[in-house]
């Protein structure tokens, strides 16, 4: 079982328009509602994939009564932390043409009491999960070094976690060791505090983030591929993709793919990169499925390709 945490989560409202118009009345030609958050999208990709998880997150008001319906109904167990505020909703309008507009709202503010439930309610189910995965924004409430208590109390009871954020909850969770940590490129750039043009300086970038604590990184370079760096060595995977229709929750398949595959070696960095690669073929943030993967696509070698320039350089 892999035990997803998603402090902030949300419900995704995504309505399709002909344009963006500001000012006008615009008539939506469809809609959709879909749970968010990076942690409930790794658990619907797990669950896609046939594996049972269980997502912890803290719900409230309507929205979060939504988000947890919806959650079941794609066969997903629910740990809901009740909160005061109402989880927050988002809005995406998705034009014609492809582009996509985002409104993410802040979402609710945590008391000290709902931080230490929802604590505790991570430590009650986390006794069956063979992993964590720890995802996403902190909301209101929790401070910075939230995800480095969870990563400290996880690895007291004898569990392995993953965390995939950014910013100053990364930097200060990894003075705990998490087992893996799962940036991609800009959160990898603004990590170590300068920019990435290659794979090489992603190599060098990852070896940092072990130097501070990470036993693992499983870094996302876009179209150019993933980075796996632990100590039992680095690994480049790659995979071919003819068409992509959406990268929305790419990643947290990708990182669901890593934690089913066992979690660490070339093996599961192939299965993360096939389930990666299957998603962007997908629209809008439907999870992949094993009849989505294609694993003889996929390319993972430990000669890593380090003069590569990355195609999205982080500057």
């Amino acid at each position: 079982m892999i035990l997803t945490v998603t402090p902030n989560p949300s419900l995704d409202r995504t309505y399709e328009v002909p344009s963006l118009d500001r000012g006008e009345v615009i008539r939506a030609t469809g809609e959709r509602m879909d749970p968010g958050g990076k942690g409930v999208n790794v658990s619907r990709a797990v669950a896609a994939a046939g594996q049972r998880t269980v997502a912890v997150l803290p719900l409230g008001g309507a929205p979060g009564a939504l988000v947890a319906d919806l959650l079941h109904q794609q066969g997903i167990e629910v740990a809901p932390v009740p909160v005061a505020g109402a989880t927050r909703s988002n809005i995406a309008l998705a034009e014609a043409d492809g582009v996509l507009t985002k409104i993410n709202a802040p979402g609710p503010h945590l008391t000290d009491a709902e931080r230490e439930l929802l604590l505790e309610t991570v430590r009650q189910q986390s006794r069956d999960a063979s992993w964590i995965a720890c995802c996403g924004s902190l909301p209101r409430g929790l401070a910075p070094d939230w995800y480095a208590d969870l990563v400290a109390r996880t690895h007291a009871a004898g569990a392995r976690i993953a965390l995939d954020t950014s910013g100053p909850a990364l930097l200060a969770a990894l003075r705990e060791r998490p087992d893996v940590v799962k940036p991609n490129a800009e959160e990898l750039s603004e990590a170590v505090g300068r920019p990435l043009a290659t794979v090489a300086d992603a190599v060098k970038a990852a070896e940092e983030l072990r130097e501070m604590g990470a036993r693992a990184v499983l870094a996302s370079l876009g179209a150019d591929g993933q980075l796996l760096v632990s100590d039992q060595g680095a690994w480049f995977g790659s995979a071919r993709v003819d068409a992509v229709r959406s990268n929305v929750g790419a990643g947290d398949s990708s990182l669901a793919g890593f934690l089913i595959a066992g979690g660490s070696g070339p093996e599961a960095l192939a299965s993360a990169v096939a389930h990666g690669a299957a998603a962007v073929r997908l629209p809008g943030s439907v999870m992949p499925t094993p009849a989505d993967l294609d694993p003889a696509a996929v390319t993972v070698t430990a000669d890593l390709p380090v003069d590569r320039a990355l195609t999205e350089p982080v500057s």
